[in-house]
């Protein structure tokens, strides 16, 4: 109960404050290219449960129909705005409207395209017992993904070394957490926005 309402007030204030930042954005997007401001990713949450995770869109509005679920380095669906979202991490705030509906915390598992959940192992589908997050200590770890992800196979490297190995990150985490953890794994994420 704590966490939820820790959760909920702090998405409220964050919204309220970043709204001067989502109109600017939203209006850039709007400008840069044809589509919706937002996009609407299908996910995997608290117990198996289907949402829609809201992100300011990067990509071209049909990169969903000409690609796949993740996204490699250089993608050529990334619009020239879309590259400064994901670089500064603009593209994810739009979470806090997620969390403020409760699909998400601030502090949680990442939140996982159906097709690769469907993967998981039994160990692995232990981390949606956890409300999913826009930060966690996997999220970290992967700060910069996309560079991972820029060989031809990149979405083998992707199911069968990163996606393992951020389960398990977050598998640890979660296995000892507190609220002073997450507080500092919060902290932690707003400085990396600044390396």
């Amino acid at each position: 109960m704590i966490n939820r309402l820790f959760d909920f007030s702090s998405a409220l204030i964050g919204l309220i404050i970043l709204s001067p930042l989502f109109l600017i954005t939203s209006f850039v997007i709007k400008l840069s290219s044809s589509g919706p401001v937002f996009h609407r990713g299908e996910r995997v949450g608290l117990n198996g449960r289907l949402f829609h995770l809201y992100k300011f869109r990067t990509m071209t509005a049909d990169a969903a129909t000409i690609g796949p679920g993740i996204t490699a380095q250089d993608d050529p669906r990334v619009t020239w705005v879309g590259r400064l979202l994901r670089r500064t991490k603009i593209d994810e705030l739009p979470q806090l409207i997620n969390v403020l509906k409760g699909d998400m915390s601030l502090v949680g598992p990442r939140p996982e395209d159906p097709r690769y959940v469907a993967r998981y192992t039994p160990k692995q589908r232990e981390v949606l017992k956890f409300r999913p997050g826009i930060t966690s200590a996997a999220s970290l770890a992967y700060r910069r993904e996309e560079q991972i992800l820029d060989r031809l196979d990149w979405e083998k490297v992707y199911q069968n070394e990163v996606l393992p190995a951020k389960l398990a990150i977050d598998l640890d985490y979660f296995s000892r957490r507190t609220l002073s953890s997450d507080l500092l794994l919060i902290v932690r994420t707003v400085f990396s926005l600044f390396r």
